[in-house]
């Protein structure tokens, strides 16, 4: 009962199941008032039939005695099967709307929140969203909200139809039909409900534990511990062949129970039918035969009831997932700032999800608008995480980035206007060369393009290749250098025109000519721009206005390349870094 109610008090503050409720209430109602003219028809069916068979069987003293039956009988024939194509021509067309928009928004949320999602989620669990949770949802309304009202218009129906007879008989079909409604689902939710839950964490855990390790495959191999993965799958794999097995015997004995009821049912409309309307014996067989007949049919909505309600557990765990999600018809419109603009970190702790230490812990730093800044640091020093930082990818553990005074994480996707990033590897698409750059502004014309690649000094290069701008680049871009690559990324941040641009260690893996050739047009390019350059060595540091050392996740050194060209650490790391 708890879990019914948890259930419900989810849907009270749900913004991605409700929404379709109300979106599509028409073609919903419409769905549920055509299901429940079925199973009318259905029953209508069988009680004229058996009203007309056994009416027939007498013989009647004249064929005008069995007409209307004989009518009423063709009738609801033609209109049981014609309603029940409707209702479910109906209700297909609403999942289908509803499973379109509900997927589009599924993917806009992944889409335009990718980095929420690496950081919070593995991808076994993006995986377990985008399936198990998506069928859960579309169950949700075709298992059991679809039937639910349906069962409960009919269940209206047939206590006032029968209130109409015989008020007192209606009341004991109430007590037992309300038992196969509220009683039997109410079993399976205490009962059975823990036990589908509990199948849907272990089918969560194979998820993750198959992406993870097939992913990790090579590590199990040279680790030799292959067996030992195999070994851990089956277990959890035993566990939930037996969970399902128990819920099976469940319920069998559920069914059994619901089957014993409907026989009540059938006992006392043999008993009521018999004194209601024994005026002879033969119009007793006939009412009989008619009213027990159209019982039947009923079996068919309300059995599927307790199976429907026991997957509300399941349907809980995935309506919290869904809303613990941002959902993008709720996302904030991202602010605006205006030049100049300044970066300023104030405390700044980050730390992984493992929690076991942090990356970075109280930093602190400026950066002033077109200042030039080199961050330094041996490798998992925390200059990249530092970086995604100021970009808004991550969320600070505590502390604070913020640019001009608002966070960077409220920029979303917009922080690309203010902030352009060159990675160690910046990836060219497998597309024309006028397309790669057209990434950092699609409007952009032909003459712009130029413009730029001859600021980064491509465009000789561009000019001698078969097609010019419109040369196919290659998969990865195996058809420039490594230097020639990260000159067309720089050709797409200058086409975005981004006032600040993060140089995430650009140089890594080219030769020591190349390097400082790239690191001059770096410098020369942006002027005007603030830099923020990600760097492990000292090379062309001299070109920036301050330098940055980190280390252990702290400032252990900072100043302009005068002020520490004194220092005895700096003199030192310097050294070192030249081999010396």
């Amino acid at each position: 009962m708890l879990n019914k109610l948890s259930f419900f008090k989810a849907l009270q503050h749900d913004s991605w199941v409700k929404p379709f409720l109300k979106h599509y209430k028409k073609t919903l109602w419409l769905a549920i008032f055509l299901g429940i003219l079925t199973f009318i028809c259905a029953g209508g069916l069988m009680f004229t039939s058996g009203y007309l068979i056994t009416k027939s069987a007498t013989p009647p003293e004249n064929i005008l005695l069995v007409y209307v039956p004989i009518v009423l009988t063709r009738a609801f024939g033609i209109f049981r099967p014609l309603l029940h194509y409707l209702e479910r021509l109906t209700s297909h067309n609403w999942v289908f709307k509803m499973t379109s928009e509900f997927r589009r928004k599924m993917y806009d949320a992944l889409e335009r929140d990718a980095v929420f999602f690496n950081n919070k989620y593995r991808l076994g669990d993006i995986l377990g969203l985008l399936s198990e949770d998506v069928a859960h949802i579309q169950n949700l309304y075709l298992r059991t909200l679809f039937p639910y009202f349906t069962v409960c218009g009919l269940y209206v129906f047939i206590i006032v139809g029968l209130g109409v007879i015989s008020p007192l008989f209606a009341l004991w079909m109430l007590v037992l039909y309300g038992l196969l409604i509220f009683a039997l689902p109410l079993w399976s939710v205490v009962v059975n409900g823990a036990r589908q839950e509990y199948e849907k964490q272990l089918k969560n855990a194979l998820y993750l534990d198959l992406t993870d390790n097939v992913l990790g495959v090579s590590d199990w191999i040279f680790s030799e511990r292959a067996n030992d993965y195999l070994k851990r799958h089956e277990e959890n794999e035993a566990k939930l062949l037996m969970t399902q097995e128990k819920m099976r015997k469940f319920e069998r004995r559920r069914d059994l129970v619901g089957q014993f009821i409907f026989l009540a049912i059938v006992v006392s409309l043999i008993i009521w039918a018999s004194s209601r309307f024994g005026g002879t014996e033969t119009d007793s067989i006939n009412w009989i035969a008619a009213f027990v007949l159209c019982v039947f049919p009923l079996a068919d909505a309300f059995m599927p009831l307790p199976t429907a309600a026991q997957e509300t557990n399941v349907y809980l765990d995935s309506i919290k997932r869904l809303n613990a999600l941002p959902n993008p018809e709720k996302r904030q419109k991202a602010p605006e700032v205006t030049a100049p603009y300044e970066l300023q970190v104030k405390d700044l702790v980050y730390a992984y999800a493992d929690g076991h230490h942090n990356v970075l812990n109280g930093v602190n730093l400026k950066i002033s608008p077109g200042e030039k800044l080199a961050i330094l640091g041996r490798s998992g020093s925390g200059k990249s995480t530092l970086a995604s930082l100021l970009r808004g990818d991550l969320t600070p553990t505590a502390g604070s980035v913020t640019l001009n005074a608002i966070k960077t994480t409220e920029f979303g996707d917009k922080i690309a206007k203010y902030i352009g990033v060159i990675h160690q590897t910046p990836y060219l698409f497998n597309t024309t060369v006028v397309n790669n750059v057209r990434i950092g502004n699609e409007g952009a014309s032909d003459e712009e393009v130029w413009d730029v690649l001859e600021r980064v000094g491509l465009k000789k290069l561009i000019k001698k290749l078969p097609q010019g701008l419109e040369t196919m680049v290659d998969e990865a871009g195996l058809r420039f250098s490594g230097g020639e690559r990260h000159r067309l990324a720089l050709a797409r941040i200058l086409l975005k025109d981004a006032p600040i641009i993060i140089l995430d260690e650009p140089t890594v893996g080219l030769d020591p000519i190349t390097e400082r050739a790239l690191v001059k047009t770096f410098m020369d390019v942006l002027q005007g721009k603030t830099l923020i350059w990600i760097t492990h060595h000292l090379q062309g540091v001299e070109h920036v206005d301050q330098i940055v050392f980190i280390e252990d996740g702290q400032i252990k050194l900072q100043g302009a390349p005068k002020q520490l060209a004194d220092n005895k650490r700096y003199q030192k790391l310097k050294q070192v870094d030249e081999g010396y």
